[in-house]
């Protein structure tokens, strides 16, 4: 079961979190992605969610985004969480537009 949201700001982040932490989902199954580093690594932080590692993307896929744009990263990640291609090119735009895309998933 994969459920995600987009959200304009931190604050909004925290509140769809709280709500998937409601709806059953554990710490370890909800992801934050911003398209910058910087802000990803920030609310990530904030809101206490995980990274999205090895673990969830697999050893290949991990070392193929240290050569990947930070889009391509961005869709690669939200797959390795459930996403179809599709899915995620649609979220990676969200995702140019500054938004924020919240993953809850039981998948990975």
């Amino acid at each position: 079961m994969v459920n995600v949201k987009v959200v304009e700001n931190g604050v909004q982040a925290k509140a769809t979190i709280e709500q998937f932490l409601r709806e059953g989902f554990t710490k370890d199954e909800v992801y934050l992605l911003a398209h910058h580093q910087d802000r990803s690594e920030h609310l990530t932080e904030l809101t206490d969610t995980n990274n999205i590692g090895v673990s969830e993307q697999g050893v290949f896929d991990s070392m193929a985004n240290v050569f990947r744009s930070r889009g391509d990263e961005l869709r690669s990640k939200m797959e390795s969480l459930g996403l179809s291609t599709p899915e995620a090119e649609q979220y990676e735009e969200e995702l140019d537009r500054g938004r924020v895309v919240i993953v809850a998933s039981k998948i990975a």
